[in-house]
């Protein structure tokens, strides 16, 4: 009984020895880590499988279009990658009772270029869909394989240019390790003008361009919608592609960059930030944009479901025969299979569209 006193006597002194405080940031910090992995292990799963279908040619993605999704993929997949690795393993190993450091600056520097490149690249495919919906006679003039690279390597080179102060420890730019959020930033109370000017040159720019573009093709359609109900009464319950595919992609990315930028700007205007989990959120929505990317972008147009498809029963011949013969994928389906993939003299692959024009607007006739 003594010794049952005794352990109930240490064990209480030894609970309320714990700062409470201190036990919430543990738990808080346990639960933003979780959401982080979660989150990386979405982006990056998605996107892996988005890569294994547009490496190949796609029924009705023309070469332009792959060429532009494939940096759009790169840059979501650098979420998951760079991204999340960098800024965990920072928060793991940083004593955070030090000051800035080198490293935390190449991570706020990483940081700052993945999320403007994916601002570029989803800004450039709308630029590329604006063209092939309104110009489409002129698209292969305008949109040559050249100009089309050199659009992709402006959207990943312009943002380092500009963010490279972001990188040097003794710049002009002040960096420091967030515990609320989890991330390097860059303290945007002591630059406002630098603030600011990131979102003249980055946000506002690609935001214009989004909207402008695919708020053109979504009246575009709707106009060759409401065309196509005079003469065919039937099709009036066919689903509106243009409200499916254009309509999601704008809000997704106001959705997940607005608070983001807002959040930025209070920062610097105010000199105070906004509360801890406030903040957790709105850094890390944008990051969610690569997963959203991947379901409007690729998993609602069914040429790419159907070829993932594919790709599944090619695979699962290849590693698995065992396996492909129970679920019915016999060595003639295999031949059949593999030619239906390496196909690529179909006239429709090397069409001048954009996917998205292409469901947008050819899937109501």
């Amino acid at each position: 009984m003594y010794l049952t006193l005794n352990f109930s006597t240490s064990h209480e002194s030894n609970m309320s020895g714990v700062d409470p405080q201190r036990l919430l940031e543990l738990t808080n910090r346990s639960v933003k880590i979780s959401i982080i992995i979660v989150l990386g292990a979405m982006i990056t799963l998605g996107n892996i499988a988005v890569l294994l279908v547009i490496t190949s040619s796609v029924a009705g993605w023309s070469r332009n279009s792959r060429y532009f999704l494939l940096s759009l993929t790169a840059a979501d997949s650098a979420f998951g990658l760079l991204v999340m690795p960098l800024n965990l393993w920072v928060s793991l190993l940083k004593d955070y009772t030090e000051g800035p450091d080198a490293l935390c600056h190449v991570v706020a520097f990483c940081n700052a270029t993945v999320y403007s490149t994916c601002m570029y690249t989803l800004a450039t495919i709308s630029l590329e869909r604006y063209i092939a919906v309104f110009y489409p006679l002129q698209y292969s003039f305008m949109l040559t394989r050249k100009r089309t690279l050199l659009l992709i390597a402006f959207a990943w080179c312009f943002p380092p240019f500009l963010l490279l102060p972001i990188s040097f420890p003794d710049g002009i730019i002040e960096v420091h390790f967030s515990t609320a959020s989890l991330v390097c930033n860059p303290s945007y109370s002591t630059n406002v003008g630098y603030t600011l000017s990131l979102t003249c040159f980055i946000f506002s720019p690609c935001s214009i361009i989004m909207t402008y573009a695919n708020l053109r093709v979504w009246c575009a359609a709707k106009r060759q919608r409401l065309k196509l109900r005079k003469y065919d009464c039937a099709r009036r319950s066919r689903h509106n592609m243009a409200s499916r595919v254009l309509v999601p992609v704008v809000a997704a990315y106001y959705t997940c960059w607005t608070p983001c930028m807002a959040a930025m700007i209070y920062n610097a205007v105010s000199g105070s930030s906004v509360p801890e989990w406030i903040e957790f959120v709105v850094v890390w929505l944008p990051t969610s944009n690569g997963f959203l990317n991947c379901i409007f972008y690729f998993w609602i147009n069914r040429n790419f479901r159907r070829k993932f498809h594919l790709v599944l029963q090619r695979l699962a011949l290849a590693l698995c025969p065992k396996l492909a013969d129970s679920l019915g994928y016999s060595s003639t389906s295999k031949t059949q299979l593999v030619s239906g993939i390496l196909d690529k003299n179909n006239s429709v692959h090397e069409r001048s569209s954009s996917v998205s024009s292409t469901c947008t607007l050819l899937s109501l006739a």
